[in-house]
């Protein structure tokens, strides 16, 4: 019998914690489900649609118009996708991307310098809210931001990317650690 393909997390037990008082750190985060959502639903219908589908702790964000993204640490089975892919039948259209994307923690006191030096997005509080997402590019890689806390960030990016995505954010965090000592 041939050797079946085994699923592998690509960033799998990556960690950075910065040297300096910056204390930046970059963690892979769990990669359990992500799923795109297309249609005209609002976040609080699907939130309620994401309960009865067992999925209350995952996170809604905004990915475009009439576009989400749902996240969440845990592995989606098959019969829960299929349970929210029927509960959003004529709503919406649900694609399942946990497969092909990776989130990356990023977070510290110097975690918005530190994605300052690779994207244009104004990521001060009283713009860029905690909850706020949005699609851009770090560097040359397309990747979605969301604020996940006051000092803290989640980037989603495809998982073809997401090694030279770490890779540039670990030369990132260390110039973002120089420049605020």
């Amino acid at each position: 019998m041939p050797d079946l393909p085994q699923h592998k997390p690509v960033l799998a037990g990556t960690a950075y914690s910065g040297i300096s008082g910056a204390g930046i750190r970059l963690e892979a985060l769990p990669e359990g489900h992500l799923l795109h959502v297309l249609g005209a639903i609002e976040p609080p219908a699907l939130a309620a649609e994401l309960a009865k589908a067992g999925l209350a702790n995952s996170s809604i964000r905004k990915a475009g118009f009439r576009q989400w993204f749902v996240a969440g640490d845990a592995p989606l089975s098959p019969a829960g996708l299929q349970a929210l892919t029927a509960a959003l039948a004529g709503k919406a259209f649900v694609m399942d991307q946990s497969h092909g994307r990776v989130r990356i923690g990023v977070s510290g006191r110097a975690s918005r310098l530190l994605l300052s030096n690779g994207t244009a997005i104004d990521l001060d509080p009283a713009v860029f809210a905690e909850g706020s997402s949005a699609m851009t590019m770090v560097g040359h890689i397309s990747v979605q931001i969301v604020r996940t806390g006051d000092d803290s960030f989640e980037l989603t990016v495809l998982r073809s990317f997401a090694e030279s995505l770490w890779d540039e954010l670990r030369h990132m965090a260390a110039s973002a650690e120089k420049d605020s000592a």
